[in-house]
């Protein structure tokens, strides 16, 4: 098999159409039929022709199947990519119909779509430390490592032997950690999901989310369901996506390098900052076997710092020269977020760090600045 980069270039090279090097942008909702081959629906299998020439763009078209090819070999999966990172969990729950669901420390959203589903159809929900004594066949834990907005990691296999052993399935939210960083298969996940805006989009320019199976069967069922929810990638956001796709390697290698820098400096010089830096989280900083196991290919580029008080936070992010305050993650532009003007239930305190593919020493010189201004204050 090919390297990764090579992958992320030419996986999809058996879906040309025409003699163009980049793939176009189509526009188009609707496609011709075949005035020479055509067949009744009634007498076609339906999945055989959602996976040939496009008919709708609701159903299939030709960028989204592109990606679809790059993300499956890239994931080492069978690929189903969504318009969102939320429409894919939400595919996720209605394709697997779990009567109990079991989740942690995660995404704000993902846990706002559970509770609809929870409001709705009477799904019970759990903790991870729920498992042994309720999950039973068929349940479905849900598991984000490197975890939001902290950045540090939690055991995978660990929670997935817990969950095999109760006979239910492991659904693994990676996005804080795409390959090369974290490979989950290897530590027994069974559904892998990325909200592909964030580091395989890395432009801060569109919206995807992406589910991946190791079963055909279910990611056709998948995209069956994905039709009539209506919730397949647009045709400029697949554009869009295929053109990250192809320097996605480079990036999130650097932007862990960057991070892992960064994260070491703060690290060793929290006391000279010891009237601002109240305590730092990020993978690289965890000593437990497993974390270097499971980021065998590097850390993530994302972590968070929680400062004395909110008004440091306030004033830090506009201290800052090259990173942006805005939510988010995964560009190649640095970000920082005050996580509280967007989630109420984290440490009012935390700043959320999204590295992205500066120089990393013009950036540690930025934060490095900016907390010497805040010391010199207090």
């Amino acid at each position: 098999m090919p390297h990764l980069s090579t992958t992320l270039i030419h996986a999809d090279d058996k879906n040309n159409r025409v003699s163009d090097v980049a793939p176009p942008i189509n526009v188009a909702t609707t496609y011709r039929y075949d005035n020479n081959n055509l067949i009744p629906w009634a007498e076609q299998d339906e999945m055989t022709v959602l996976e040939g020439e496009p008919v709708y763009s609701r159903e299939a078209h030709p960028n989204c199947t592109r990606l679809e090819n790059i993300f499956s070999d890239v994931l080492d999966g069978h690929a189903v990519v969504y318009n969102s990172g939320c429409s894919a969990f939400h595919a996720a729950l209605v394709h697997f119909n779990p009567k109990r669901f079991f989740i942690g420390q995660s995404y704000f959203g993902c846990k706002a779509i559970a509770d609809m589903i929870t409001r709705n159809y009477g799904m019970e929900q759990y903790t991870l430390e729920d498992i042994e004594k309720y999950a039973q066949k068929g349940d479905l834990v849900h598991l984000e490592t490197p975890v939001n907005p902290f950045g540090t990691s939690i055991d995978i296999q660990s929670i997935a032997d817990k969950a095999h052993a109760k006979g239910a399935l492991l659904l693994i939210d990676s996005t804080f950690a795409p390959p090369p960083l974290q490979n989950p298969w290897e530590f027994g996940a069974d559904i892998i999901m990325h909200s592909a805006t964030k580091f395989f989009g890395g432009h801060s320019d569109l919206l995807s989310g992406v589910l991946v199976v190791k079963d055909q069967t279910a990611a056709r069922e998948l995209r069956h369901d994905r039709i009539h929810l209506g919730t397949i990638i647009g045709n400029l956001e697949s554009y869009l996506l295929i053109r990250s796709m192809r320097t996605f390697e480079m990036r999130v290698l650097q932007q862990s390098k960057n991070a892992s820098a960064i994260v070491q400096f703060l690290n060793n010089n929290k006391s000279t900052y010891d009237k601002v830096v109240r305590v730092l989280h990020h993978s690289s900083l965890q000593t437990e076997p497993f974390v270097a196991k499971q980021l065998a290919g590097g850390q993530t580029p994302v972590f968070s710092m929680c400062l004395m008080n909110q008004e440091q936070c306030k004033k830090f992010v506009g201290k800052l020269k090259y990173f942006q305050h805005a939510t988010s993650l995964g560009g190649v532009e640095s970000l920082v977020e005050w996580r509280a003007m967007s989630d109420d239930t984290i440490d009012q305190t935390l700043l959320r760090f999204s590295i992205g593919c500066e120089n990393a020493n013009d950036l540690i010189d930025d934060i490095k600045q900016a907390l010497q201004s805040m010391q010199d204050e207090n």
